[in-house]
């Protein structure tokens, strides 16, 4: 005869095994299989993608020496019509941002940004660089360049007659600009808001694009060297350029970062100065021991 003992354990067996077959069989059966599956919720859909929806199609493409439209028009900060070429200097590099004047934080930490570095930066606005700013929403007005311009000057102890450029234009126009930046940005209706990139973009002279500096946070050395290199030895004093070459870009950072072959070179440098002194030093002792003999 069967103990009670030995009837339950069997059976609390069963029931493991029976549980343990109906998890295996709840992790194969395919969830379109599952009650109330079918279709995936948009919601769960939306949230495993990369970026939100608002922010789709928000990205920078480098486009690195690449010309920017010259030709472009829009409106300076007194309404007059100009062409993007006659407010970006030939002489000097040019710090060209795109922000838009309802922007409710992005564009203010990215221009307030911008002004401290520049205030930092050891150089002149007007002398060694100038700015652009660019507003890439088409309702805005140059009454509102006018206001932002002045304000931002203010800021930086600047008279208002500083070579600072606040423009607006045409959707059309922007958009051209801001496609041959690979400035990529959207309208977000729901919020009826911009989303777009923290970005300063760097010009050389010519209007080529030199350099790209992201964040909301620009150190004036990154600005500084940025600059410098844009230029290409245009602006800045000797020291400036001896700097410059004991730093490079580093793509993968987006940083300035030490140049050790600059550094060897300034080694070489100073180890053949060092040597040629103390030859002419010995040369002229040599030669006043000649004369007093």
């Amino acid at each position: 005869m069967m103990s009670t003992r030995s009837y339950i354990l069997p059976r609390a067996r069963r029931a493991g095994f029976l549980a343990a077959a109906a998890l295996v069989l709840a992790v194969a059966v395919p969830a379109s299989a599952m009650p109330g599956a079918g279709k995936t919720p948009r919601a769960i859909l939306e949230a495993q993608q990369d970026l939100p929806p608002p922010i789709q199609g928000v990205d920078v493409q480098e486009h690195l020496g690449e010309l920017v439209p010259m030709d472009t028009r829009f409106l300076d900060a007194s309404g007059r019509e100009v062409r993007l070429g006659d407010v970006v200097p030939k002489a000097r590099p040019t710090l060209l941002t795109l922000v838009y004047y309802n922007c409710p934080m992005l564009c203010n930490l990215v221009l307030n940004a911008q002004v401290q570095s520049m205030k930092e930066l050891g150089l002149e606005l007007g002398k060694d660089y100038e700015a652009v700013t660019v507003s890439i929403d088409p309702d805005d007005t140059p009454a509102q360049s006018l206001e932002r311009r002045r304000r931002h000057l203010q800021s930086m102890g600047k008279p208002e007659t500083a070579p600072w450029h606040f423009l607006t234009g045409t959707d059309a126009e922007i958009r051209r600009l801001a496609d041959a930046l690979g400035f990529k940005y959207t309208y977000d209706e729901s919020t009826k808001q911009y989303a777009h990139a923290a970005v300063v973009h760097v010009l050389t002279p010519e209007g080529s694009i030199s350099r790209y500096l992201y964040g909301t946070t620009f150190p004036p050395s990154d600005m500084k060297l940025a600059l410098l290199e844009a230029a290409n030895g245009r602006v800045g004093t000797s020291f400036d350029q001896i700097i410059l070459s004991c730093f490079k870009y580093d793509t993968a950072s987006r940083r300035y970062g030490f140049y050790i072959f600059g550094f060897i070179r300034l080694g070489g440098i100073a180890v053949f100065c060092a040597l040629a002194t103390m030859l002419i030093y010995f040369w002229r002792r040599e030669l006043k021991k000649g004369a007093a003999a």
